[in-house]
């Protein structure tokens, strides 16, 4: 059905394409068909749906994906060796695969897909974060993403209050998705073998995000409020240039708490009083 039968080994499609991974790309292959399929499979396509693969490499997710039923796949890679090798898959899935040779950094989505589009991907594990980040800019666009990070950040990600784990990238990701933390890969099963193992996570787009709150001001608050973790409240939020005590008081927070304490409610709550108090300032000065 996938017309994919006839394709080579992917450790022939390396070698042939001189594929050996780059550290300055962050590139670790993974090569084990099984993995790929479950990965491919956590994506939750239904008919018709198109995704947008980020790093294919050789190529392994993309065969997976196609396997699984994408109905057309968008392959954004940066790497012109992996490009050619990707170029040859599509010749095998005519109509079902694009290859895009860009950076996925500074990518808009909208200029290869229409909404909503499927996100899925084996990140370099030195630019995920920023990468995650970059997509969000874009989340109008997708409706799911699911990705593999190094296994700490993949903890970060989906952390809960209270966890020494929970923290802006927690807050930033919460805020905007349903997110859920599938399975552990472990390192041995990259090529070449790196010095941690990875976690794949499934990212859900909120329609909405969860709580109301202006994204910039949100990012302030969490900045301060973590910046200085092992402080109160009262004192880690000195650093604005608002009143710490009236901006707890006006989003109904304790003042000796702790950042790692407050839920993502709590800080949506901080970034609109944030907003008003900050507005008030600047009329002040007028």
């Amino acid at each position: 059905m996938t017309g994919l039968d006839g394709l080579p080994p992917l450790r022939e499609v390396i070698a042939r394409h001189d594929l050996r991974a780059r550290r300055s790309l962050g590139q670790n292959f993974l090569l084990d068909e099984n993995l790929l399929d479950r990965i491919a499979r956590a994506v939750g396509l239904r008919a018709g749906q198109h995704v947008i693969e980020i790093g294919p490499g050789p190529g392994g997710l993309t065969r997976a994906l196609l396997r699984a039923g994408a109905a057309h796949v968008t392959a954004i890679e940066k790497d012109r060796r992996a490009v050619a090798a990707l170029t040859e898959l599509a010749a095998e899935a005519p109509d079902r695969l694009q290859v895009v040779e860009d950076d996925a950094l500074t990518i808009d989505l909208a200029a290869y897909a229409r909404a909503p589009v499927h996100v899925a991907g084996n990140l370099p594990f030195n630019i995920a974060t920023p990468l995650l980040f970059h997509l969000l800019d874009q989340a109008a666009m997708i409706a799911t993403m699911t990705l593999m990070f190094q296994r700490e950040v993949a903890q970060r990600l989906v952390a809960k209050p209270h966890s020494k784990d929970y923290g802006r990238l927690a807050i930033a990701v919460q805020w905007r998705c349903d997110v859920k933390r599938c399975f552990d890969v472990p390192a041995r099963a990259f090529v070449p073998v790196p010095k941690v193992s990875a976690a794949v996570v499934h990212l859900t787009v909120r329609e909405r995000p969860l709580h109301p709150a202006d994204a910039d001001l949100l990012m302030q608050v969490t900045q301060a409020a973590f910046g200085q973790r092992r402080k109160a409240l009262r004192n880690a939020l000195q650093v604005l240039p608002v009143d710490a005590g009236a901006l707890l008081a006006a989003a109904d927070l304790d003042p000796g708490l702790r950042a790692e304490a407050v839920d993502v409610a709590g800080f949506c709550a901080l970034a609109r009083a944030y907003a008003e108090l900050k507005d008030e300032a600047d009329r002040a000065t007028v």
